[in-house]
């Protein structure tokens, strides 16, 4: 079962993930209405469909303004997004979230899947963040890492610092994305996941690690 990225978002936050305050819209008004609430300054206008490659197709704006936030939910609202993941036929739009913006340093690629062949789960890191990692594995699989925890173990601290080494992480910010790997994978057992994804996990100008995009599947017999 995928859940829209609000949704993700919405449970996420409930395990102490570092998300940006959004709102959702289904009409142009009440996106303007949220840019307003957010502080009327640059925000991001994001379609809401279960689809990959959504700012390449046109389902992501950034918006520096309340009257430019209106005037994308009216270009996405009522589109029919086609990318890669929808095929052909593409999804029609009908509902945007507005996020608040960010003052992005770096973007990375961090996802969490079940891996059956080893009873675990299988922690999927790289600094391709942005990317679809299915094109960066093609491409260039060294820059991908996959780090497995046994569900009888756990997670631990190896862990987490051997994604922050393979991610260039300057030391004194270790412990701040550690903390945010200890939250998603509290979130990843909580709620069944299959598979959650943050694409991109930025680190902000001044340090902050905060997911910027995140993609979540429930086992549907757990849901």
């Amino acid at each position: 079962m995928n859940l829209h990225e609000y949704q993700a978002k919405q449970l996420l936050s409930k395990f102490g993930v570092p998300i940006l305050a959004g709102e959702l819209a289904y009409t142009p008004r009440e996106a303007q209405r949220a840019a307003i609430n957010l502080g009327g300054g640059v925000c991001v206008v994001k379609a809401q469909v279960h689809a990959g490659g959504r700012g390449k197709a046109g389902g992501v704006k950034v918006a520096k303004s309340p009257d430019e936030a209106f005037d994308y939910a009216s270009k996405i609202l009522g589109m029919t997004l086609v990318t890669p993941q929808t095929g052909a036929q593409g999804k029609l739009v009908n509902k945007v979230w507005v996020e608040a913006g960010a003052a992005i340093d770096k973007e990375f690629y961090l996802s969490m899947l079940v891996d059956r062949a080893e009873c675990g789960v299988a922690i999927v890191a790289s600094k391709e963040g942005g990317m679809e990692i299915e094109e960066v594995a093609h491409t260039n699989p060294e820059k991908i890492l996959t780090v497995v925890v046994k569900r009888e173990s756990g997670l631990s601290g190896f862990h987490c610092r051997r994604v922050a080494q393979f991610l260039g992480i300057e030391k004194d910010k270790v412990a701040s994305l550690e903390k945010v790997i200890r939250s998603l994978y509290t979130a990843f057992l909580a709620l069944d996941c299959e598979m959650l994804e943050v694409n991109p996990l930025i680190q902000t100008k001044d340090g902050q690690f905060i997911c910027l995009d995140a993609k979540v599947a429930l086992d549907e017999n757990a849901m």
